[in-house]
């Protein structure tokens, strides 16, 4: 799997809670409408609405945690792969600037690097995913749209 294709993933993962978020948004429409005509049914049936916003909104955030969790453990492993070996001197008293070393002379990253992640990895922790998840950014249901809601 690339990059893009992880990106698109998390794409249509955040279009389908929109989706789900009209969808309610909707329904709770429809039902606050009848509510408000005397419905005792609809009054009921709209707290059913709510809870199972709850719900949905408590799964959309255990999805992000685990989202989060296996980016963090590809930043961990991105960055024990970039971890250098046992330095050795170079001819100038710096450390040997072998493979596997992302620095420089200076401790800079190589050129290419990406501060220090190149590859698939750095393609994947630069990626519009992976910025969305470093920043916590969330996908589905808050607070306060339950509240807007209902």
């Amino acid at each position: 799997m690339d990059v893009q294709t992880i990106d698109q993933e998390y794409q249509q993962l955040q279009n389908q809670a929109q989706q789900t978020i009209g969808e309610i948004k909707e329904l709770a429409g429809k039902l606050s409408s009848a509510a408000q005509g005397g419905n005792q049914d609809a009054k009921e049936w709209l707290l059913d609405l709510k809870s199972v916003a709850l719900a949905i909104q408590a799964e959309q955030n255990q999805v992000g945690l685990l989202l989060q969790a296996l980016h963090g453990f590809v930043a961990n492993q991105a960055q024990a792969v970039m971890q250098p070996g046992p330095q050795q001197a170079g001819p100038w008293g710096n450390p040997a600037q072998g493979p596997g070393y992302p620095g420089g002379f200076g401790g800079a990253p190589m050129a290419g690097m990406g501060g220090g992640f190149g590859g698939m990895l750095g393609g994947f922790l630069n990626s519009g995913f992976g910025r969305a998840l470093e920043m916590g950014a969330g996908f589905g249901i808050g607070d306060d749209l339950i509240n807007k809601i209902f």
